[in-house]
């Protein structure tokens, strides 16, 4: 059996869950991947693969039960119970509140929090009676602070920090580190660059995270001794005003 670790929520590349996976697969980890759209894990399992590492695609669903189990399931099968998992499953969308609809605002729930605490509750159950390991939640700056158009998202990113934050007391003293990362500020992905063409440049140099910096956050948290662990760490570029 190999080393593994999870990572639930990879889209295309550059993004921070495809960047997470190619940090951990260079570091060794076997990485199992799960995302809704396959053609995004086909592709970062074969860029994984050109580099020498090791990368499974698990086509899922984060707000199933069954998906949840049956990446795990997977992982334990071809590698053994994984070292790390990471929750990195988001739908930050935004809409003016009387604009929105019940669907609107619990679709984002459901990702966010109901998909964070299925993963949460996976990890805790293979991973401890195997000895421990680390939960890294992906969190934002609306898990701490709601502004609008965003008060859904952050309704829902605020429910998933409680989550790592309530499995952090509840079981770190069986040897699973659970951690929550505020990443704020605007990260230098396909998604942000989609969106909104020419934000880079509004921003200037070094106005934006990169998404390898982000990865090697992650990595030194899974790499803390069990005396200095962290619960909460929040990034953001030197420029940011917070």
């Amino acid at each position: 059996m190999s080393r593994s670790a999870i990572v639930v929520g990879v889209g295309p590349y550059p993004g921070v869950g495809a960047a997470l996976c190619r940090r951990l697969a260079a570091e060794g980890l076997h990485v199992f991947m799960g995302a809704r759209k396959e053609e995004n894990l086909a592709n970062v399992a074969a860029e994984i693969a050109e580099s020498g590492g090791h990368a499974t695609p698990v086509p899922m669903d984060t707000t199933l039960t069954a998906d949840v189990e049956r990446i795990f399931d997977v992982t334990e099968s071809e590698a053994g119970v994984p070292e790390l998992v990471v929750f990195n499953a988001g739908n930050n969308q935004f809409s003016p509140l009387l604009e929105m609809s019940d669907e609107f605002f619990e679709n984002l729930w459901r990702v966010c929090a109901l998909g964070g605490f299925k993963v949460g509750r996976e990890s805790a159950k293979r991973m401890i009676p195997n000895g421990g390991g680390t939960l890294l939640f992906t969190g934002a700056t609306a898990s701490v602070r709601a502004r609008p158009p965003f008060t859904a998202f952050a309704a829902a990113k605020a429910a998933e920090r409680a989550v790592a934050h309530g499995m952090a007391r509840e079981f770190g003293k069986e040897g699973l580190h659970v951690a929550h990362v505020v990443i704020d500020g605007v990260i230098d992905g396909d998604v942000v660059n989609g969106r909104f063409p020419g934000i880079k440049d509004r921003l200037g140099d070094d106005g934006m995270l990169q998404v390898d910096d982000i990865a090697a956050a992650f990595w030194q948290l899974h790499t803390q001794p069990r005396s200095t662990w962290t619960l909460e760490l929040d990034i953001r570029p030197h420029k940011e005003q917070f």
